[in-house]
């Protein structure tokens, strides 16, 4: 739907519009690429800078133009600007750093047995996810021709191997969990990777 170019998830900083209005093209592209993983990245970036020398950019529906114009035309079972408006989503909002406190806060509050479920949208998400559990769970072995070396300790105790993805079923009847990646550790006895809440 075509609204007020915002984005943030607070009232706090630059909406996307003000950010879109003074960004460098370069960071813009880096940006984009990045955080939105958008082969097009440079292209989107020059059209939106170009098109924004003509008139402000100051809609979702202006900007999501923008971009599609820029990308070649292609069959895709999303939208065409949708990992732009990701990127930019995510640049706004912190959201990587974010998630990362997230991960780290309910780590060290939850009981011993407790589940701490994550479901992400997205590879960069997921990648941070399974990281963390794998930091947790300290499997310390830097090569798969190695011998595991022991665990110390492990904080986490990781209950799925690879994430649980939607079926079918429910893809249909939920489109948006199309992408959802839903990753599972349990709380050990262990003292907390990160270190105690004081």
């Amino acid at each position: 739907l075509d609204g007020t170019l915002d984005m943030r998830m607070s009232l706090k900083g630059p909406t996307a519009e003000e950010f879109l209005d003074k960004v460098q093209e370069g960071t813009l592209a880096d940006i984009i690429y990045e955080l939105g993983e958008e082969a097009f990245s440079k292209r989107i970036a020059k059209k939106i800078v170009y098109q924004r020398s003509i008139k402000k950019i100051k809609t979702t529906g202006q900007l999501a133009k923008i971009v599609r114009d820029a990308i070649p035309k292609k069959k895709s079972k999303i939208d065409l600007a949708t990992k732009t408006f990701q990127a930019i989503r995510m640049y706004l909002n912190d959201e990587i750093k974010e998630l990362e406190k997230g991960l780290i806060a309910a780590e060290k509050i939850l009981r011993p047995e407790g589940r701490l479920v994550v479901v992400s949208f997205h590879s960069i998400e997921d990648r941070i996810v399974k990281n963390f559990f794998k930091k947790c769970f300290q499997k310390k072995s830097l090569s798969r021709h190695l011998p595991e070396l022991p665990k110390k300790n492990p904080s986490l105790e990781i209950l799925t191997r690879k994430p649980i993805l939607p079926s079918a079923k429910e893809i249909n009847f939920n489109k948006r969990s199309r992408s959802a990646k839903l990753r599972i550790a349990k709380r050990t006895h262990f003292s907390s990777t990160f270190g105690e809440i004081a």
